[in-house]
Parts: C-alpha cells; sequence; structure tokens
C-alpha cells in the first residue's frame, strides 16, 4: 500500500501569477511545500501534478530539482490530473495538498493520515466542504482517500466546479467523512498564499522563524502571531474564493 502527497500546482494563478515560483528566503515558495512535506513519516511518495502549459515547465524543473516526481495533465480538469497522477505512480492512498501552502504541517500530515488508516472512510480532511468543521487556519489543509474514491470521482463528476476543486463529489456523494479538528479554533486565521497580502504575511513569518530549516510548526506559527497581533492584519480582511 503506497501512500502519495499528490500536490497540485502551476503558474496561472488568477489573483497570484507566477505565486508557487516566489522566493522566500531565497527559495521558491514549492521547494518549501515539498521540504516540509518530506518532514512525513508515513508518505512514500510525492507528485507534483502541473500542467502541460508551456509556462509550468518552471515547475516541472523546480520539482525535478527537489528530488520528487512530476506528472503534467489538464490544466482545467484537476480531478483528472490527479486521477493520471496517482494511477502513473501507482499510488493507492492520496493526500491532497495545494502548492500555495508553504506553512504545511507534516504533523498534522501524519494525524491526518492516522485517523484515515484507522477508520471506514472515504475521506477525511481537517478542511472540506463544511465551513463549520474547520478548526485549523486555511494554508495547513489535507484531504486523503483512496485511489478507488478518486476513481469513482474521476469517471462519475459531470460538473466543472466538481472537475476544478478534485473533491467536490466526493463531499457530495458521500456519507463516510470525517473531519479532523484540533484541541483549539484556529479557523480564524489565514495561512495561505493566494494575494499580495498573503505573501507580505508569509515573508514576514518567514523572516522571523526560518532559519535555514523547517522548525516551526501550527503552534509556533500561532504564538507568533497572537505575540504580533499586526501580523494577523495583514491578511484579515482578505475573502477566500468561491468553488465556481
Amino acid at each position: 500500500m503506497k501512500i502519495g502527497a499528490i500536490i497540485q500546482a502551476r503558474m496561472g494563478s488568477s489573483r497570484l501569477p507566477g505565486k508557487v515560483m516566489k522566493k522566500l528566503k531565497g527559495k521558491t515558495v514549492l521547494q518549501h511545500v515539498i521540504d516540509r512535506v518530506k518532514q512525513s513519516k508515513m508518505i512514500d511518495e510525492i507528485v507534483i501534478a502541473t500542467t502541460v502549459h508551456e509556462r509550468d515547465d518552471a515547475i516541472e524543473n523546480e520539482a525535478l530539482n527537489c528530488g520528487v516526481k512530476v506528472y503534467k495533465g489538464n490544466e482545467e480538469d484537476v480531478l483528472s490530473r490527479y486521477y493520471y497522477a496517482a494511477k502513473e505512480n501507482e499510488i493507492d492512498i492520496i493526500l491532497r495538498i495545494t502548492s500555495d501552502c508553504p506553512l504545511i504541517d507534516p504533523f498534522i500530515m501524519d494525524s491526518v493520515i492516522t485517523n484515515y488508516l484507522k477508520g471506514d472512510y472515504d475521506i477525511v480532511t481537517n478542511a472540506g466542504s463544511d465551513l463549520s468543521q474547520r478548526t485549523f487556519p486555511r494554508g495547513l489543509d489535507i484531504e486523503i482517500f483512496s485511489d478507488d474514491i478518486l476513481k469513482k470521482a474521476f469517471n462519475n463528476a459531470k460538473q466543472t466546479y466538481q472537475r476544478e476543486h478534485v473533491t467536490p463529489y466526493i463531499y457530495e456523494h458521500s456519507e463516510k467523512i470525517f473531519y479532523h479538528k484540533n484541541d483549539i479554533n484556529y479557523s480564524n486565521y489565514r495561512l495561505t498564499l493566494d494575494t499580495e497580502e498573503d505573501f507580505e504575511l508569509i515573508t514576514q513569518i518567514y523572516n522571523r522563524l526560518y532559519k535555514g530549516k523547517h522548525d516551526f510548526y501550527l503552534n509556533e506559527l500561532i504564538e507568533l502571531i497572537i505575540q504580533e497581533p499586526a501580523l494577523y492584519y495583514i491578511n484579515s480582511q482578505i475573502k477566500q474564493k468561491k468553488l465556481k
């Protein structure tokens, strides 16, 4: 049984084009994401799912330089990208992560994987479609599901939004959903990268906490923002994009 993290990445972000190749402390956002995912003790393989678009060759090159695999597929049909990336690499259990999360937490990843393995679920997530269940900051989002569930979604999802966002079909057609929750609700914190304001906050965090290695996680991030409340307000007004 192979557990694989598939990280979707492309240069054509509508709000902040090229965001995954922006630099934080001399390294790209994508490299930081990969480095943090590599700290998981339960993931067997990492695959970057990018597109066949020429501009995404930069993502392919960066991923290969970081020592991870790459699958190139349809830019708009992200569901198919995941399906074929998993199939090509013979991944049985898929951990879905997005490349705009340079503060992703490997300890949370392993906790989500553990919950998935010990239960009978179609999907386990600390994010998900039901926002009332969210307790983690946006930007630490993780979803895990089997190749069989992914295949079912791939074969049956017909709506555009169901194929652009990978998991909507699963949430809409399953009763076996487990929401992994934190003891304290930190869902009001925004630690994802989607706008210039987000990049400013993440840059400030990296300037304070990154000293050449990744040794800061959820608790350290929250502690920093509590100590410096001005950081919270850098991007607190940003609204998350909704499904089309």
